[in-house]
């Protein structure tokens, strides 16, 4: 999409447009962990706003060991720029900076679509919090 550019993540400037997005897309985890949820963006070394008139429209933050292993935490992208590419293109400029690396992430039910047309392949994975750990 024309006008839209890529940058870094630059906390003072986008935590707040980012927490907004995810307050619209009712991710309300990241939302209501506030704090928890700026310290993992300061500390990840994959973390990418998309911006629109300096309005951040769509973001990706995850980790990397930069040789092996790229794993996307969360990707998001505004409801009225879905469907231009611009997801795909995000996640072509942070894999084209790990060339090495695999990608990996996680997917819901409405979003695996759009990993495989992205060609990604499904794989099988666990996830336990800390406090499912104690049962």
């Amino acid at each position: 999409m024309e006008g839209v550019t890529f940058a870094s993540y630059i906390e003072r400037k986008h935590f707040e447009a980012i927490q907004e997005l995810n307050k619209q897309e009712g991710w309300t985890q990241l939302v209501e962990r506030y704090e928890e949820t700026r310290q993992a963006w300061n500390r990840s070394n994959i973390a990418y706003v998309m911006l629109k008139n300096e309005v951040v429209v769509g973001y990706a933050r995850g980790l990397t060991d930069e040789n092996v292993t790229l794993y996307i935490c969360e990707m998001l992208i505004s409801k009225p720029y879905r469907g231009q590419g611009l997801g795909g293109k995000l996640l072509n400029i942070i894999q084209a900076k790990y060339p090495t690396g695999r990608m990996e992430m996680l997917a819901s039910h409405t979003s695996h679509t759009f990993y495989e047309a992205q060609n990604f392949r499904p794989f099988y994975g666990f996830r336990r919090t800390y406090e499912e750990s104690k049962s």
